[in-house]
C-alpha cells in the first residue's frame, strides 16, 4: 500500500486499508453491504485534511477551484 499524505497518518491509513480490504473481499463481495470501518475512516479523514491544511495544500485546492479548468472541458464535450 502506498503511505499517506503525512507520515502522522500513515498508521490509520495501514488501518483503514486492512479493515477496508478484509471487509470488501469477505463480505461485500457476498452481498453484505453494511459498512464495517466508517470510524477508521473517519480518523484517518481527520489527519489528512489536518495535514492538507498545515501544509497549505487547502489554498492550493481553493486557487485550483476557482480557476474551475474542469467545467471548461465539460462544456466543450457537450458540443461534439
Amino acid at each position: 500500500m502506498s503511505r499517506s499524505i503525512s507520515e502522522e497518518c500513515n498508521n490509520l491509513k495501514k488501518e483503514y486499508d486492512a479493515c477496508f480490504n478484509k471487509w470488501y473481499s469477505e463480505k461485500f463481495l457476498k452481498g453484505d453491504c453494511n459498512p464495517e470501518c466508517d470510524e477508521i475512516f473517519a480518523a484517518y479523514r481527520e489527519c489528512v485534511l489536518s495535514a492538507v491544511k498545515s501544509k497549505q495544500i487547502d489554498k492550493l485546492l481553493a486557487d485550483a477551484r476557482k480557476e474551475d479548468p474542469f467545467a471548461k472541458v465539460a462544456s466543450s464535450d457537450e458540443k461534439k
